[in-house]
């Protein structure tokens, strides 16, 4: 797979799994525990991960091409 694909899988990933972090801040407060454990389990580790591969993930492509050889 391409640099550029994977980048754009990447970014399209974190601003997808973004959008119920926005739905989360700007629900009325009744709807808040229907919201809670999607946000809190699923798109904010998402987030996490998509967002350090972005930032990290040439080093940790590295470590893993040096341990293998």
């Amino acid at each position: 797979m391409n640099n550029s694909t994977q980048r754009a899988i990447s970014r399209w990933i974190h601003i997808v799994f973004s959008i119920p972090i926005v739905g989360y801040v700007y629900s009325p407060f009744e709807e808040l525990p229907n919201y809670a454990p999607v946000v809190r389990f699923i798109s904010i580790p998402v987030l996490v991960l998509t967002g350090l591969w972005m930032w990290k993930g040439h080093t940790l492509r590295q470590l893993i091409s040096r341990k293998s050889a």
